[in-house]
């Protein structure tokens, strides 16, 4: 993609983590003003090459560790309000759940046509070999260069779409990566766009509308060898209206426990929508491959196909939010609706 003379104007949301925090005797905390002049001191002596910008910052400033979905509701207001104002937004967030908030807006905002990129830091700016300098700059440097019409998240020279993204290590720099779709842009000498894998604008006539979430009762459980029938018993007569199943392999769970396929079986007679996605880091859920995986289907289990367990539980936040009758959110789960599985079937909304 070509070099663009004229700077871009963007919009960069402050909600907190770890990049603006501050020292106190408690731990690192988020302090208020103190991201706005660490940010012009950086940007300063580069700005030729970044966009101009606004910054606002969210009150109160958060640890992502206590996001909830009214967080990501806030932030996509924010983008949708002001959408006509800018040329994109940088999204300044925690690490812990910034992969939530990033599939979550990634559905929320629907015919996305600017860039949306999500940010953060494992050290903050405040002290010695920060890594959110670098995360920020490339940022903006990518904001002003790249016309990519989809949520992202750049950490660490790697831009990867929002909804295929996960935090993979608390320790070390590296700390996001896209294990099941390739990146979208790599950071060297040169910035480096794989065109072929960045999303297409939508069509002229869409214009960029929000999808208001509530807030569904959902659960996550993660099968593991050993566990307990009457533990799955309990989650399930919960009043769920959706379950994220993490299964073993391709999909996969015990077909030799008939009391566990029958509470399954049972729930989603109820119209609980329980979503298969595999632990594996890589790979997909192939319900078809094996017999213990084709019990699952019999019981009406959807597949999640190579969806994350974060794109999974938003995409049931965003669907179930959706006046829809059960039949046409479980189809929609099951296909492509923002780049978050690998599917043929892909719907427009």
């Amino acid at each position: 993609m070509r070099d663009i003379l004229l700077r871009k104007h963007v919009l960069i949301l402050n909600t907190g983590g770890t990049i603006g925090m501050a020292a106190t005797p408690q731990g690192l905390e988020p302090r208020s003003g103190h991201l706005a002049s660490a940010l012009e001191k950086l940007t300063h002596r580069c700005d030729t090459h970044l966009p101009t910008y606004d910054l606002i910052e969210h009150t109160p400033l958060l640890d992502s560790a206590n996001a909830t979905p009214s967080d990501w509701m806030k932030i996509a207001k924010d983008i949708f309000t002001h959408d006509a104002h800018y040329d994109g937004f940088l999204v300044l967030h925690g690490t812990d759940t910034l992969a939530y908030t990033a599939s979550a807006l990634s559905f929320m905002l629907e015919h996305l046509r600017k860039p949306v990129i999500c940010t953060g830091s494992q050290i903050p700016l405040s002290q010695l070999r920060s890594d959110g300098d670098r995360n920020l700059i490339d940022s903006l440097y990518i904001l002003n260069q790249a016309p990519i019409p989809e949520v992202c998240i750049y950490f660490n020279g790697k831009l990867m779409r929002g909804n295929r993204a996960r935090k993979i290590d608390s320790e070390n720099l590296n700390a996001f990566d896209s294990p099941r779709y390739p990146l979208l842009a790599e950071a060297g000498v040169d910035m480096r766009f794989h065109k072929a894998y960045i999303r297409h604008p939508p069509a002229p006539h869409d214009n960029l509308s929000l999808q208001e979430i509530r807030t569904p009762t959902l659960a996550y459980l993660q099968l593991f060898p050993g566990i307990c029938d009457r533990w799955i018993q309990h989650v399930l007569a919960f009043p769920l209206e959706g379950l994220v199943l993490g299964t073993y392999g391709s999909g996969n769970a015990p077909n030799n426990h008939p009391v566990f396929l029958k509470t399954l079986r049972d729930a989603t007679q109820r119209g609980i929508l329980i979503l298969n996605v595999t632990q594996c880091l890589k790979g997909r859920v192939h319900m078809q491959s094996y017999a213990t995986g084709h019990a699952l289907l019999e019981a009406g289990v959807i597949s999640g196909h190579d969806m994350t367990p974060e794109a999974a539980l938003t995409k049931l936040h965003y669907l179930l939010s959706k006046p829809w009758p059960r039949d046409q959110i479980a189809h929609a789960l099951s296909a492509d609706l923002r780049g978050e599985l690998s599917e043929s079937s892909c719907l427009n909304i």
